[in-house]
């Protein structure tokens, strides 16, 4: 199966060897999208905010780490 949806950068690979730049990457996404507040400690985001922003970092991991984070609910995790 194709993946549908365009990535809006790299996603992260298995082997970390891009983690700084997905981390900023993300961030700014995220803050763009208005979910940045999702990964930030003690925040007050909504079910749906955290859930909007859990889908986007899931689509930008490597095919190998998303089955590590399947049950990871918040975004701050």
């Amino acid at each position: 199966m194709s993946n549908l949806m365009k990535l809006e950068f790299a996603a992260l690979d298995i082997t970390g060897k891009n983690y700084l730049s997905w981390v900023l990457d993300a961030e700014i996404h995220l803050d763009a999208k208005g979910l940045g507040n999702t990964i930030i400690k003690e925040n007050e985001a909504s079910k749906q905010d955290k859930a909007k922003a859990m889908i986007f970092l899931h689509h930008h991991l490597d095919k190998g780490l998303k089955t590590e984070y399947l049950i990871i609910k918040d975004p701050l995790e």
